[in-house]
């Protein structure tokens, strides 16, 4: 599997941005799709959170005379492209283990959005983009302007972006070490300053009543859209207090329970690599005071905990999570920082693995057998490998026969 790894990765990114065209199109003009609701939020009544990306579709459709969920749809493809290339050039190229392979297949990573369509092209993406092109900048004077710019840009795009920071912390420590550069903590949390001032003017000062209305005005009037889900909690939901209090009734033993098992399954290999990888040399910052890389990467996630707090979609919280923290593990690994340890091999799991037919098993339930459905009160959804290809089987073949319908109609 090592020698054809990249073929592997492109048939699987191929197949699922395949799979993700034919959701998008089928649900761009779905009236109540919580996808577009997000891309609805603009600036038509005044300054609000996530609406720079509503405010360009709207430009372009306007300048293009396109219909808006076109503009939309256009924008959905052109980010998905982006992040499927840098999801493919990020992981190309480097010595797999099979822990590695679970690790990246796994159904809470990239598999999820195509498995739940609800959180196809969301605007996370964006996020995730820019991200991983930050991991590859080496000059720090280029990384300072980089967060200066590009860190409030993503605030406006999408706040909860401010809770995945100690990620970008990490990676600063991280680039200061392959650079030899000695780590001066104040410039790096001044590079964070303006992100961070702005994350705070938004949560503080949420669009007024007047202005939602104006805003749901101009896209009636020039769209014929309603505001809905995303749009429409903008003024529901739209203090600190009302986003912790929205969730409370959705709370039960079920529910931790299962986004428990969701996550120490999902992550299941993730966690062994870090419990059994360590840092070659002692000189990374705070990182020399631990054996391996586990409990780093959990005080770099403290502060996402707040985020399901926030709000119900615990599944995209998951999803996002685990982005972030298996690019920083494999950055870590591309950059030769840390070693897997030969012990790993002792770990029951692991063993289980050199067993070929086992193995196989084992990558076809744990990956394609199960995933995290979007909402904290949706069950576990099942068998996304035969769900994901019906599905789209299906939107072909009624796409297909309304297009014959419609041919003979004209005809005769």
């Amino acid at each position: 599997m090592q020698k054809n790894i990249n073929l592997y990765l492109r048939w699987y990114l191929s197949a699922l941005f395949i799979f993700s065209l034919i959701f998008l199109n089928e649900k761009h003009n779905v009236g109540n799709d919580s996808t577009i609701a997000e891309w609805l939020i603009n600036y038509a009544g005044g300054f609000t959170k996530r609406g720079i990306i509503g405010q360009i579709t709207i430009y372009f459709a306007n300048s293009f005379n396109l219909n808006l969920r076109d503009s939309i749809l256009t924008f959905q493809i052109l980010i998905l492209i982006i992040y499927f290339f840098s999801i493919y050039f990020f992981l190309k190229d480097v010595k797999l283990n099979k822990i590695l392979i679970l690790s990246i297949f796994t159904p809470i990573f990239i598999l999820y959005p195509v498995a739940e369509i609800e959180v196809l092209a969301r605007k996370e993406l964006f996020i995730f983009c820019f991200y991983l092109l930050y991991l590859i900048i080496k000059n720090p004077t280029l990384r300072f302007t980089y967060k200066i710019f590009i860190l409030p840009l993503l605030i406006l795009i999408w706040e909860p972006v401010v809770f995945f920071f100690p990620f970008w912390l990490a990676a600063d420590i991280v680039k200061r070490r392959i650079t030899k550069i000695n780590f001066n903590f104040i410039n790096i949390i001044i590079s964070f300053f303006p992100a961070l001032m702005l994350g705070f003017y938004i949560a503080f000062n949420p669009l007024s009543p007047e202005g939602h209305q104006e805003m749901t005005r101009y896209l009636q009037n020039n769209f014929n859209e309603n505001c809905y889900t995303a749009c429409m909690m903008l003024i529901s939901v739209s203090s600190i207090s009302d986003q912790f209090r929205a969730g409370l009734s959705s709370y039960s033993t079920v529910v931790f329970f299962r986004y428990f098992l969701i996550i120490i399954i999902g992550f299941g290999p993730l966690i062994i690599l870090l419990k059994y990888s360590y840092i070659k040399k002692n000189d990374l910052f705070l990182f020399k005071y631990f054996k391996n890389l586990l409990i780093p990467l959990i005080i770099i996630l403290l502060p996402v905990p707040l985020l399901f707090a926030m709000a119900t979609d615990w599944g995209r919280w998951v999803n996002i999570s685990y982005f972030f923290s298996f690019s920083f593990y494999f950055y870590l690994l591309k950059e030769n920082i840390i070693k897997i340890s030969d012990e790993i091999i002792k770990n029951n799991f692991v063993s289980l693995l050199d067993k070929k037919n086992y193995f196989i098993i084992i990558f076809i339930i744990f990956c394609f057998g199960w995933n995290p459905k979007t909402q904290i009160t949706g069950d576990v959804g099942s068998k996304p490998i035969y769900q994901i290809p019906r599905k789209a089987i299906k939107i072909l073949y009624r796409n297909f026969k309304t297009i014959n319908v419609a041919y003979y109609k004209k005809i005769f």
